[in-house]
């Protein structure tokens, strides 16, 4: 019997974390988050401020963006359009789903 451990974070737009945070969960480096930020894949609140922070729900991209780099071996690139095709499909399905919602009433 094998056991999977899980980490569970709450992901909220209220909370921040510092760019730093967001090295240490994913496994990319300072450079490929930049890289990200660049892209406009991510934002931080207020970029003019230092230390930059970012809302949680950035955890969940840049995670993604480790994944897609390794499983798929993509330059800072080929990440970053991933990222922003993922983000357009998922924006695509939540506006057929209310459109759905909107005719089933």
């Amino acid at each position: 019997m094998t056991m999977q451990i899980t980490d569970t974070v709450w992901l909220n737009d209220a909370a921040v974390c510092r760019i730093e945070h967001l090295v240490e969960v994913s496994g990319l480096s300072m450079e490929e988050i930049e890289d990200l930020i660049e892209a406009g894949v991510i934002a931080p609140q207020q970029p003019e401020v230092q230390p930059r922070s970012f809302e949680l729900k950035y955890v969940m991209t840049v995670k993604t963006a480790r994944r897609l780099r390794d499983d798929f071996q993509l330059d800072p690139h080929g990440v970053s359009l991933a990222l922003t095709l993922l983000r357009r499909i998922g924006e695509l399905e939540a506006q057929l789903a209310a459109t759905r919602a909107k005719r089933g009433r």
